[in-house]
């Protein structure tokens, strides 16, 4: 990470001193701190890909459950500022709907398209919210959608630490426990959590780093890795035939693609994040990610 990214950290570093955290446990929790692409739709920064905009899939390409949001460029998301080992050329397509699901299911979906793939306009039907024979929104989902953002996307390097300080327990039926080597790790992420504001880019969509939601006790990405877990056991059990029958990996081996801070009216405060394990991004295994929708109205 740049210096110059490091440098934004000053501020929650004065405040986490103020507040009687030993030196070392500070430095530890900066040890943490992670690149992270923020994408706004207004600024100075190259056009990285677009909200919104004509679905363009390859003509054998099932069609999508759910509504598309973004189409990123992989080209113009460079690792050092995502942290992410993206591909190196082709798109990502971006879809979700911030709806509840039953059982874990995923909340969206990610394609990648490689560079050169001859694509075509694709008109989706949306069956995730259209119902069975994806004929017709309700009024509710209707009115969602069609608040959907279109505009450009442009990247802004930022940086990012951890907004919870729980992890999962291993052992079943226990609590979530304390991070692990963080014994101030309370303190620290809400030192962060008030800070932040004045350090990270305001933007709607961020690509890598650290996940947040209102509920800062926990992680998202574990939580989402851990309904993943869920969604495939049910998937499993109410199959005719073994399907996913591997485990997918612990919650510790997954990690954030993106994260949408939706602010739609009807859906103030809640978020929407793809996450998938490190192993599938590594081998371009997208269909294996899993989407959340968190929300507390």
């Amino acid at each position: 990470m740049t210096p110059e990214l490091m440098g934004r950290l000053t501020p929650f570093r004065e405040e986490a001193l103020r507040r009687g955290i030993p030196l070392q446990d500070v430095e530890r929790w900066i040890a943490a701190a992670r690149p992270s692409g923020t994408l706004v739709t207004r600024g100075e920064g190259p056009v990285a890909g677009r909200f919104g905009g004509s679905l363009m899939l390859p003509a054998d390409a099932p069609d999508p459950w759910y509504p598309l949001l973004a189409t990123l460029d992989c080209a113009a998301l460079p690792e050092a500022v995502t942290g992410l080992p993206l591909p190196a050329d082709g798109h990502l397509l971006f879809f979700g709907f911030p709806e509840m699901t039953y059982y874990g299911d995923s909340a969206g979906e990610v394609v990648y398209i490689p560079a050169g793939t001859p694509v075509e306009e694709r008109r989706t039907k949306y069956p995730c919210v259209h119902g069975e024979e994806g004929d017709g929104l309700d009024d509710e989902t209707l009115r969602i959608h069609e608040q959907f953002p279109q505009d450009d996307l442009r990247l802004s390097a930022d940086v990012s630490l951890p907004y919870h300080f729980l992890v999962p327990s291993p052992e079943p039926g226990q609590e979530d426990a304390p991070l692990p080597g963080h014994p101030r790790a309370w303190e620290l992420a809400e030192a962060w959590t008030d800070t932040c504001d004045g350090i990270v880019v305001d933007g709607p969509l961020h690509i890598g780093g650290y996940a947040s939601h209102e509920c800062t006790e926990t992680d998202p990405v574990a939580d989402a890795a851990q309904d993943a877990e869920r969604a495939r056991r049910h998937r499993t059990a109410g199959a005719h035939e073994p399907v996913d029958a591997a485990e997918l990996p612990a919650p510790d081996q997954w990690t954030l693609l993106a994260q949408w801070d939706i602010g739609l009216t009807g859906r103030e405060g809640a978020t929407l994040h793809w996450v998938i394990p490190r192993q599938d991004l590594a081998e371009r295994r997208f269909e294996r990610a899993h989407v959340s929708f968190f929300w507390n109205p």
